[in-house]
């Protein structure tokens, strides 16, 4: 799979929060977005990527793909609680977290919180992942419009997230089919809070991987781009 990535910090907040992980010799590429007033957002985010890529590449985990995903999400989640614990600053501390591991003809994505995996084929965006939030599980449940989730007070709060509880964590993990010419996009809210899936979409009809990254990061700053920006996009064929 070719990748290419862009993170933009956007026009509001003053530092940028997000993070995304690639290696293309691996198949490992992924996305996370420290949680908005909270203590080191940005170091949680880059920690989360960290330690579960580098659980993925360890060469001494084996077994399913699916099975080494989880734990590459319980070992993030155990990671920003132990700094937690050990730097004042870093105390509370949490982020989101999609990754995808690409296993020959299948995607395998684990997800918790509220950045998204799309699969764009065919020229047909397909919403992968589900938020883990108060609007999400609202729209999920048919109470608000998909629309009026994206404008919903409390769109931000996340009812899933790494790093918040010392238990057992609820990452989602999954499966996709690759077929040759399918593109994987990978980002955070600051794309969904101000493009609908359907203005996605129309930005990845043309150009490369860059160009295509490009105009959405470009798209979502001529839109006052209010949170940080992060996109990472495949192409398998």
């Amino acid at each position: 799979m070719k990748l290419e990535a862009g993170s933009h910090t956007g026009l509001v907040r003053p530092i940028n929060e997000d993070a995304f992980f690639i290696s293309e010799e691996n198949g490992i590429f992924g996305v996370a977005d420290g949680l908005g007033g909270h203590q080191a957002g940005e170091i949680a985010s880059w920690l989360a990527l960290k330690t579960a890529a580098e659980t993925l590449m360890a060469p001494e985990v084996t077994g399913d793909p699916g099975e080494r995903l989880h734990l590459a999400f319980a070992k993030a989640n155990q990671a920003l609680l132990n700094r937690g614990r050990t730097v004042a600053s870093c105390e509370g501390m949490g982020t989101t977290l999609t990754l995808a591991w690409e296993v020959g003809a299948t995607l395998y994505i684990g997800h918790i919180g509220d950045s998204r995996a799309y699969l764009y084929r065919e020229k047909a965006l397909t919403l992968l992942t589900r938020d883990h939030s108060v609007s999400g599980e609202l729209a999920r449940s048919g109470v608000i419009s998909q629309e009026e989730a994206r404008e919903h007070p409390q769109r931000h709060i996340l009812t899933r997230a790494l790093g918040q509880a010392a238990g057992t964590i609820e990452e989602d993990v999954f499966t996709v089919g690759l077929r040759e010419g399918d593109y994987i996009i990978l980002c955070t809210d600051g794309l969904t809070s101000v493009f609908s899936d359907e203005e996605i979409a129309m930005n990845l009809e043309t150009g490369t991987l860059r160009e295509k990254i490009d105009r959405l990061i470009e798209g979502t700053l001529e839109r006052g781009a209010p949170d940080n920006v992060t996109v990472i996009i495949g192409f398998w064929g």
